[in-house]
């Protein structure tokens, strides 16, 4: 049946002024457009051979570039790679003699050589193929590509030539691949249908196709299978307990044992090549730290003492040298190396422009308060220097996510703008504990909107802050969460909302949205057919007669993740109310704003309807 709901291009206001204010005045050396002329440098690799692969944002194009690990300028390898979120996006994958760089581009794998060139794909399938890891060979590629309902791995050469399946069963999902150091065997993730909560490292002989599942227990997830060097240990990371800990198993099955015992949750690792090291990134309260790791005895050790977010490190071929990525919330992200013998970092890339580094940014406080439940919230909480008595509450997307100690240029704009800035890790967040990230199973918009609510009421306990000049923003299960707390808030505690790309109507969202969008939500609240009232109960959108405070609708039409007839059914709900809200929709953006000028009509809209129901007159 033809879809009732026709989506256009938006911008409809119902009962409050839409021009920004001519009182007020911008931050001094901070605007919007400086913001979003950002260009972002990320997901890097390094190849045996010193080059370094990365991903560079720019304004209609997320182009893959190349530079030397000793630093020099960036060469652009692509030219047609069209913009990607950095959540749904891949790491160049060098091969294993240097000599080819291999990466997607429109739903197919390419590959490139290191001195550059045009790049070739040499995946051109009917399917869709992504996440290319390359064989021992450096002539062999295995793919993951969508068959039969399900994400299966196939291996292919660097001609594209003769591809063969190396999956086809039906249990569930295949990802990860990883072949051992001498090609003979692959290991792999697999996420069993029947569990959606679990996942396998199973692993497959390359020659005849047989597979043993090394690793697998109920709704335990094991992720990121690597070999050691000499392909003697297998390593991964799994959450048995609360935290997700560094764990090793040979290839037979045998000696399995916990590695690692931070009581911090494991969040990346590199084996030196060596195998007598491992470089780890280990989540301490939302400050990912980089590590260095003994696998003999398991001890960990502090490489930089820095608070912020280090990601992706990589190891030198003789182990003189690292590199990784770094930002925190007065830094933006940039690709490092580090000098082993010295323990100092050089900065080789510089996305931070001149004009950015003359502002003086705002690092957050850590604090906490307690929830309806005695349940006890974190939160990042960003004070002005000079308050306006306005605030904001960010709730983060996932939500199986978390707010971090990195760079949120937003945040850092309000803040000068002297608007305080909270932002909470609800119940459901990652960081703190499986409990803790599993406290929204099966209630999704009530605990959690239960933390906003009283992250509100925290925040009139503030100095400063005006009780009646206090909003709430977000993105994807944010914007949700924006929805949610302003349908649900009896006592008014926000004076406004702005709601990004977020849902409605839990029951219609999951029946329109894409397949893995809608297994990740099964995995929190069951198939909607066995748990229907679960949905039902966590949809707003038969509460906007609830709703008395004015809502931002923001939502691009090309989005697979919140379909956008999730805000054109809260738009249409707010209007049959004849409530006060403004609806704009973006016809070339899908789930998040990734063009430049979408992204500073976003920022422009949020701030108007910020400052208008926020500041005083």
């Amino acid at each position: 049946m033809e879809n009732p709901i026709k989506l256009t291009e938006k911008y409809e206001r119902n009962g409050w002024p839409s021009l920004k204010r001519t009182d007020l005045k911008g931050p001094p050396g901070l605007n919007l457009s400086l913001l979003t002329s950002f260009e972002r440098i990320r997901s890097h690799s390094l190849s045996s051979q010193g080059q370094i692969a990365c991903i560079k944002d720019g304004e209609t194009l997320s182009d893959v570039f190349t530079m030397p690990s000793a630093g020099g300028w960036l060469s652009r390898i692509t030219t047609d790679r069209p913009l990607a979120a950095y959540w749904d996006d891949e790491i160049p994958e060098w091969s294993p003699d240097g000599k080819w760089l291999a990466f997607g581009i429109k739903g197919h794998v390419h590959i490139v050589p290191y001195d550059g060139g045009l790049p070739k794909k040499i995946t051109d399938f009917a399917t869709a193929a992504s996440s290319p890891r390359w064989m021992p060979d450096s002539r062999g590629l295995i793919v993951t590509v969508e068959r039969n309902d399900t994400d299966q791995l196939l291996l292919t050469d660097y001609e594209g030539s003769w591809p063969r399946a190396l999956t086809t069963d039906t249990l569930g999902d295949h990802w990860d691949a990883r072949p051992s150091p001498d090609g003979n065997f692959i290991l792999f993730n697999l996420r069993r249908f029947d569990d959606l909560n679990r996942l396998d490292i199973v692993l497959l002989e390359t020659a005849t196709g047989k597979q043993i599942t090394l690793y697998g227990k109920p709704s335990v997830r094991a992720m990121s299978p690597k070999w050691s060097p000499d392909g003697k240990w297998i390593s991964f990371i799994a959450q048995e307990t609360q935290r997700e800990e560094l764990y090793l198993i040979k290839p037979n099955g045998e000696g399995l044992h916990q590695l690692t015992k931070a009581g911090q949750d494991i969040f990346q690792y590199e084996w030196s090549p060596s195998g007598k090291q491992i470089l780890a990134v280990v989540n301490n309260n939302g400050s990912f730290e980089l590590m260095l790791l003994e696998t003999e005895s398991g001890s960990l050790v502090g490489l930089r003492s820095e608070a912020g977010i280090h990601s992706n490190p990589n190891w030198a071929v003789d182990e003189s040298f690292i590199t990784f990525e770094f930002e925190s919330p007065t830094t933006p992200p940039d690709v490092y190396r580090m000098d082993l013998k010295s323990k100092q970092a050089t900065q080789l890339s510089f996305s931070n422009s001149p004009a950015m580094q003359k502002n003086k940014f705002t690092p957050p406080e850590i604090v906490s308060y307690k929830s309806y439940d005695g349940l006890e919230i974190p939160a990042y909480l960003y004070r002005p220097e000079k308050s306006n008595g306005a605030a904001i509450l960010y709730p983060h997307g996932g939500p199986k996510d978390q707010y971090v100690f990195g760079w949120d240029e937003l945040a850092q704009y309000f803040v000068a703008k002297g608007y305080t800035y909270l932002a909470p890790n609800y119940r459901g967040s990652t960081g703190y504990g499986k409990d803790f990230e599993r406290a929204n199973y099966n209630d999704w918009g009530v605990g959690d909107t239960q933390d906003c609510l009283h992250g509100a009421k925290f925040l009139r306990t503030i100095k400063d802050i005006k009780p009646d000049r206090i909003g709430i923003t977000g993105g994807s299960y944010g914007g949700y969460m924006t929805v949610c707390a302003l349908s649900r808030d009896p006592e008014y505690l926000f004076a406004c909302g702005v709601a990004k790309y977020g849902d409605s109507n839990l029951v219609s969202s999951w029946a329109q949205c894409e397949k893995r969008l809608r297994l990740y939500t099964e995995i929190f609240l069951g198939h909607p057919a066995d748990n229907l009232q679960a949905y039902l109960k966590g949809s707003p959108i038969t509460e906007a007669k609830n709703i008395q405070k004015p809502v931002l609708i923001l939502h691009g039409l090309l989005d697979t993740v919140v379909p956008p007839e999730a805000s054109e059914e809260w738009a249409e709900a707010l209007r049959r109310e004849g409530k006060a809200f403004e609806y704009k929709t973006y016809d070339d953006e899908p789930h998040g704003f990734l063009r430049r000028e979408n992204l500073f009509d976003v920022y422009e809209r949020m701030e108007r309807f910020l400052d208008w129901h926020l500041l005083p007159k």
